[in-house]
């Protein structure tokens, strides 16, 4: 068994405390609110805040904490074996649009840095997608082909600066890493600076689109602004029905010390063994932090901690220098045709815009989504706007879009038909959670570890799905659309914007039944 450290925590939340914002308690009228303080909307807030626009920053709980707060941190254009699909799917001209904005996102990043000084760990550094299977490197010869086509500095090669063999690789130069946090708490600083507001501990519940839109928070206060941004990792709010074409996924991370001449020198990717991607990042004089991540799986589904000792074993076999220090995990979603939804929210919209579906790769997406949005606010063109469209759809999207429903309708309705996770309450062991039915109702009933249990709807407020429990993160989690919850019932993660409901356990009284 791995012995792990003793915080749950990502490196860059370790590293990088940011200071407090209030929460909103009053009504407020701005030009733009932007609703989620990751990377999208903090790029977004401080790309209009550059061009004019009076800013309202909303963040459900602290900002570049969320998703973004738990990153592998890769500014890349290489996001896995993407250019040959998108070759089939939107043509040449579509993949070189979809590079384009990716590489301009990774130069954009340094400059930014340059012009305000910041102090990230940005490392220039090539980015491989590699495969150990010799049945597989014909594939990876044609993705060269297609990012090659696309304008990128692609080409196939068989030799890394990995401790083990592969049978092939595409290697992209010109890529970079970084330390998230760094810079996004220095863009937020400058935001500030430049009269944005940013309020924290402030969840928006509802959303009224009109000229102007009206926003809602859970306090009650209210928000009127002449656009709106949701840039809340999934969208809180369904109109768009985009729930139908996104599927989440979580990935684990284990982060170790290694020798600095032991150091890979790159970003490593590879879609075999369930994912495996590895990279470092600066940790002293003598040493670098080997950051691996990997064993990809829909919320709600498989034991977290039997996974999380998967990868940590890969780890220790690869690198066997290394020393585990730190573990975390992610989460993001994924669009029914690979490329993710920037813009309009839906087909009604006028003031209304949404990034989401960045499929795992987040940090390029999130900056290229902040000088998209603001193109789109501020009335300019840009190239690769329609490739981004949320109002696209595309006849090959139709399989993907109908497996990922196929997913829901099989928790929805046979989580449902199952007895129970566990027959009775006494059966949780203290520090694990399951799901019980009490008094004819399904219940989630967590037991912490001086033994009292607590006990919620097990019901995601979204739209109905059974929650399951995380044994690693010690939460509930909607397999459905990916909501996730304390074992309070607290909201962690949206879509869903509304807290389990507490549930009485027998001799209780006084919750909701």
């Amino acid at each position: 068994m791995t012995r792990w450290p003793g915080s749950y925590e990502s490196y860059w939340m370790e590293t990088a405390e940011g200071p407090r914002h209030p929460g909103l308690t009053g009504d407020l009228e701005v030009d733009v609110a932007v609703v989620g303080g990751g990377v999208a909307g903090i790029c977004t807030a401080w790309e209009l805040a550059r061009a004019g626009r009076s800013v309202a920053l909303l963040e459900a709980d602290r900002i570049a904490a969320g998703v973004t707060g738990y990153t592998t941190a890769k500014l890349s254009s290489q996001h896995g074996l993407v250019y040959a699909q998108l070759r089939k799917s939107f043509g040449v001209e579509g993949a070189r649009r979809y590079a384009r904005s990716q590489q301009e996102a990774v130069e954009y990043v340094g400059r930014v840095a340059a012009e305000l000084g910041i102090d990230c760990d940005l490392e220039r550094l090539p980015g491989y997608a590699y495969v150990e299977s010799a049945e597989a490197v014909e594939r990876l010869r044609t993705e060269a082909d297609a990012a090659r086509e696309a304008g990128l500095p692609a080409s196939f090669v068989t030799d890394t600066g990995l401790p083990y063999p592969v049978a092939g690789a595409v290697r992209f130069e010109e890529q970079a890493q970084f330390h998230p946090r760094k810079y996004l708490l220095a863009l937020v600083a400058d935001l500030v600076g430049q009269g944005g507001k940013v309020y924290e501990r402030t969840r928006i519940v509802s959303l009224h689109e009109g000229e102007p839109c009206r926003l809602t928070t859970e306090g009650g206060a209210e928000v009127v602004a002449r656009d709106v941004v949701v840039a809340t990792h999934y969208p809180v709010f369904d109109r768009a029905l985009m729930f139908s074409r996104l599927e989440p996924h979580r990935e684990l991370v284990v982060a170790a010390t290694i020798p600095v001449d032991r150091d890979p020198g790159g970003m490593y990717v590879t879609p075999e063994q369930n994912t495996r991607s590895v990279r470092t990042a600066p940790y002293g004089e003598d040493q670098r932090l080997l950051i691996v991540t990997g064993e990809k799986f829909k919320p709600g589904t498989g034991e977290v901690g039997e996974r999380h000792e998967r990868l940590a074993a890969w780890t220790e076999e690869r690198f066997p220098y290394a020393r585990i220090t730190h573990r975390w995990a992610a989460q993001d979603n994924s669009t029914t045709d690979q490329v993710p939804y920037v813009g309009r929210f839906h087909p009604g919209a006028r003031h209304v815009y949404v990034a989401t579906g960045f499929g795992g790769w987040g940090m390029s997406n999130g900056v290229m989504s902040g000088r998209l949005l603001t193109a789109h606010i501020t009335g300019e063109e840009l190239p690769w706007a329609s490739l981004y469209d949320p109002r696209r759809l595309h006849p090959r999207e139709a399989p993907s879009l109908l497996k990922a429903q196929g997913s829901v309708l099989k928790h929805f309705v046979g989580d449902r038909l199952r007895a129970s996770h566990v027959d009775s309450v006494e059966e949780i062991a203290p520090g694990s959670g399951a799901v019980v039915r009490i008094g004819g109702r399904r219940c989630a009933v967590y037991r912490d570890e001086s033994g009292e249990a607590h006990a919620v709807s097990a019901r995601c407020t979204h739209l109905g799905c059974l929650v399951h429990f995380n044994d690693a993160e010690r939460a509930w989690e909607c397999p459905c659309h990916g909501s996730r919850f304390d074992t309070d019932g607290t909201v962690i993660q949206g879509p869903a914007v509304r807290p389990l409901e507490p549930r009485a356990l027998p001799g209780e009284t006084g919750a909701s039944d």
